[in-house]
């Protein structure tokens, strides 16, 4: 059984490059897509398409430890960040006063489901990042939420023209970035509380073509 498991393992890690070559192919066309006004329209409509496409490939390459304790995790990482949004949206007490477009897909209270899935995303690929450094693991959480962070901060520049949402100041208040590191800093605690050892093969390449992505549209929003 554990030499079958090891066989599946290496041909799941054999065909990583083939999974990165797809989701290069695919974000590269959505950057073609939303730099040009005819089609932008209906490439924002793929946003959520692009986020469950990451999530899939990074469920592919999971590698799985303890899988219950793992899913409860998830669980409380996505429903956790979810309320957090629909809390800040409807109150603007939370990341200030902002509101959701149509970008990220089905809503409810007023706040996307994508959404949730998105903090799972970067929990995930931040921790697995910081866990190939030999640091205490105190010092994997602060990295691992100012990385998200940095993260959101890119995000914020591209985030109106790609409908997904907008502050009513037009630019994200300091409470924004001091609410999304706090709440960085408690999921990422419930990892390592949870004894859970982040580890997946495409999670780093994910936040890298991301984050490529929007710097990419940024340049692209901004010299328009």
């Amino acid at each position: 059984m554990n030499q079958d498991k090891s066989n599946i393992r290496e041909l799941i890690n054999g065909k990583a490059g083939l999974a990165k070559i797809i989701l290069i192919v695919f974000y590269c066309v959505g950057i073609f897509g939303l730099a040009y006004g005819a089609t932008r329209e209906f490439f924002i409509t793929l946003t959520p398409v692009a986020l469950l496409l990451s999530l899939l490939v990074m469920i592919i390459y999971h590698q799985q430890g303890d899988l219950a304790k793992e899913i409860i995790l998830f669980i409380i990482i996505f429903t956790a960040g979810f309320l957090a949004e629909a809390s800040g949206v409807n109150t603007g007490r939370v990341f200030g006063s902002y509101s959701y477009g149509e970008g990220l897909g089905f809503k409810v209270f007023d706040t996307p489901l994508m959404i949730g899935i998105n903090w799972v995303l970067l929990v995930w690929c931040t921790a697995v990042i910081t866990d190939r450094f030999k640091i205490p693991v105190i010092l994997k959480i602060i990295v691992s939420s100012v990385t998200m962070v940095l993260y959101d901060v890119l995000m914020e520049q591209v985030a109106p023209a790609m409908d997904m949402w907008k502050f009513d100041d037009g630019a994200a208040p300091l409470r924004n970035y001091t609410s999304w590191f706090l709440l960085a800093v408690i999921f990422h605690s419930l990892v390592r509380l949870a004894g859970i050892k982040p580890v997946n093969t495409i999670a780093p390449f994910v936040l890298y073509i991301q984050a490529c992505f929007f710097v990419i549209l940024l340049i692209i929003f901004k010299l328009a």
